[in-house]
This record gives C-alpha cells, structure tokens and sequence, in this order.
C-alpha cells in the first residue's frame, strides 16, 4: 500500500497495540509479560502481511523479520525501535517507529531483492526500563553487552529477571544468542517521535539525528547536623535541604549558561519533621549533552559550584554516580542518506537535530553505523496519554525512510 493510505495504515497499528496493555484504560506494556508477547506476535504477522520471507523472536524477547536482498545470506540494513512502553503511556513513542519501518518494507516490496543488503526489521523488547528499572535491555542483547548481574534485577512484585525470561518461555542461558555479529550488520536506521518541541517550532516536519545524548545520572548526598528548629539560631545551622535547594538552582544555572540539559528529579529529606532541622538531603541529577566532552566539562564546573556551597554552608557532600551512558554521533554517510530521505519530501533544508532521549541507537552504536530520523510530535510532548502524531507528517516520515533506505543502497553500491 503506498500513499497517504500507508500512514493511515500505520496509524491503525498504533492504535490495535494500545488495545494491548497490562491496565484497562491506559497504556502499560512492559517487558517479557503477556502483553509482549502479543505485541510481538502482532508485529510478526504485520512483517509477514508485509513481505518478510522469515519472523523470530530473538533469545531475548525481540521479534525480528527478514526479506532477502539481491542473494541469501547478505549482511541487513536493520529497520527498527521499541513496543515497551512507560506507565500511562503514548501511542507513539517507540511503536511508530517500528510500524513505519514495516510499511516501509511493505512499500520496497519486490525491489528489496535487488538491494545490495537484506532488509530487517526489528521491534526491541525492553527501551524504557519500566519493568526492571534497567533500560535497553533488548538491545543491549543484540549487541552483546548483557550484564549478568542484570540476572538478579526484581520487578515490583518480587520477580527476577531470570524468572521472567522462564516465565515467557526464554531459556536464560542462551541470552547471547541474540547478539549480532557486527559483519551482519551495515547499519541501523531509526525513526521516532521528536520527544521535544524544535521541529514543531520550526514548522518542520522531520528531522535528522546528528547524534544522541551522553547521560550521567548522580545521587548527591548532603549531610549537615538534625537540631531543634527553633532552638538553633541560624549561624549555627547545618541545615542539608537549604544547602541541597542552592544546589539545585546552581545546577539548573551552570547547565543553562553551558547549554546542556541537567534535571534534579528527586529529593528526599530527612528526618522529616516540621520541628527539625533536616540533618541530610538526597537529590538525584540527570546530565545530558550533545557530545561527553561537554556534558563532562559541565560536570566538572558543578562539582566545583556544589563543593563552594558545601564548605560556605558547613555540610559535606557524598557524591555518587549511578548511570553513565556516552553519547553515540550518527554515522556520517547514514546522516547524509536520512538528510536526502527528507529531501525527497519537498523539505530543501533538513534541519539537524541531536536527540536529547536516549533509543536503542545508541547501543546498536557499538555493533553497527547508525541513522535516525525524528518525526514532529505534537507540543513536544511524549511519556504521556497525550503524545501525538499527524498523519502528513507520518506519511513524509515513510517516504523519507523508504528513500534512506535506497540511498544507503546507492552507498554501499559505491563502497
């Protein structure tokens, strides 16, 4: 199906997999459950309607189809993003990229037997994290970075890891089974929403990923002395939560004036009393930017700010870094070929965009070249009911990635 007909149609999709979720009323579809599998046994027949020649599901809950290029055996241009989903979900962060994908192997139809590639398509198990609060596990899979203390991970009902892969009829054992070799690869194409508020701001309707965010998330302890509120005059004070406020504002400052992306999401005091002076303060802080070097400089000038108002306020600091993930740059070639997708749309200027949200791009950046392309969402908003998507801008996204495809084609052609 081709036209305006094929964004309609991924529309559809995305609105039988909300029918899909572990809660009445709202969208919850969260790794190896029941609701996977029917997510994936749905995208299976969707890749099969579509013209994929062979559909699996991977040893880690990943459901993958294949169509042959010019000769069997040929390494894959991988299509792809996630069908998990956060509590209270969107219709589109994640599915629509896979839902495009598969139309646009539908669209290729015949001549991706004359492609120097096959063409895959694959729709990753676990993106957010929700379920085990470890994301990207599903592809961290294909990419051979399984963490075996990741075994151990409980959900919120107690159930491990490792028990869920039995539960859902994975054999726990054979986990590195899914990983790809990198010579079986020549690149991983991405589409999905923008998750923020540029394109549409710019009256764009697609945009092409120059590179994905280097995180580093920190537990920040401030420790200062729990006295009586109103027996303790100020100067004598060593009250964490004031110490932790500064901190909070300082931090949202130095990441403003560097042009970098720091969120303090939450805080915890103690002892917690409305006649104590709060002895200790907990914030979190979630760092992002374009490239490490600058999300690592921006770090380093906050542990300088943080530690003058320590020493000034008399608390200690206990610094403690729990996440850390390096920005993952497209590749350049794969950049250019999204760039002419776009193109292709009437759009003379594709506007370059790095991706503030991490994606399964960024581990597949350590097996295989990668490309993504953004496509507006309403408002910016996404990880939310209300996450939206017009069908012009679907339908320019399809048309886009079916000609990135035949332009990663042409490149490899080329050498």
């Amino acid at each position: 199906m081709s036209g305006p007909a094929g964004a309609a149609r991924v529309l559809d999709r995305c609105a039988e997999l909300d029918l899909i979720s572990a809660r009445p009323g709202v969208l919850e579809r969260t790794h190896l459950t029941p609701e996977h599998a029917r997510a994936n046994q749905a995208v299976a027949g969707w890749l099969q309607a579509g013209g994929a020649t062979s559909t699996w599901q991977d040893a880690a809950g990943n459901q993958w189809g294949r169509r042959e290029g010019r000769r069997p055996g040929l390494p894959a241009l991988v299509l792809g993003s996630h069908v998990d989903t956060v509590p209270d979900a969107g219709s589109f962060d994640g599915m629509l990229g896979v839902l495009m994908a598969v139309e646009v192997l539908d669209r290729l139809g015949d001549r991706v037997g004359g492609l120097p590639f096959a063409l895959e398509v694959v729709a990753f198990s676990d993106e957010e994290g929700t379920r085990f609060g470890s994301a990207l596990l599903g592809s961290k899979a294909v990419a051979g970075l399984w963490d075996e203390a990741d075994w151990d991970l409980r959900d919120r009902d107690g159930t491990t890891l490792h028990q869920a892969f039995l539960d859902f009829g994975l054999d726990p054992r054979a986990v590195g089974d899914a990983a790809r070799d990198p010579a079986s690869m020549v690149g991983y194409l991405e589409a999905h929403i923008e998750q923020g508020p540029y394109l549409e701001a710019a009256g764009a309707s697609l945009g092409n990923v120059t590179s994905i965010a280097g995180a580093r998330r920190f537990r920040l302890v401030f420790t200062g002395e729990a006295r009586h509120a109103g027996g303790t005059p100020y100067a004598r004070r060593r009250d964490a939560l004031v110490g932790a406020s500064e901190a909070v504002v300082a931090i949202e400052r130095v990441a403003r004036e560097r042009d970098c992306i720091a969120t303090v999401g939450r805080i915890e005091v103690s002892p917690g009393a409305v006649n104590v002076i709060p002895g200790r303060a907990v914030i979190s802080l979630d760092l992002r930017a374009e490239a490490d070097v600058e999300r690592d400089a921006t770090w380093a000038e906050l542990e300088r700010v943080l530690d003058e108002i320590c020493g000034r306020r008399n608390l200690e600091l206990d610094v403690v870094e729990a996440h850390r993930a390096d920005s993952a740059p497209c590749a350049p070639w794969l950049q250019r070929a999204v760039a002419a997708g776009i193109r292709a749309t009437g759009d003379d200027a594709p506007m370059d965009l790095w991706s503030r949200a991490g994606h399964d791009a960024m581990v597949m950046a350590s097996v295989t070249d990668i490309g993504m392309l953004f496509v507006r969402c309403a408002d910016g908003i996404s990880h939310h009911p209300d996450e939206d998507v017009r069908e012009v801008d679907v339908e320019a996204g399809l048309v886009a990635l079916e000609r990135a495809v035949l332009e990663v084609a042409a490149a490899v052609e080329a050498g």
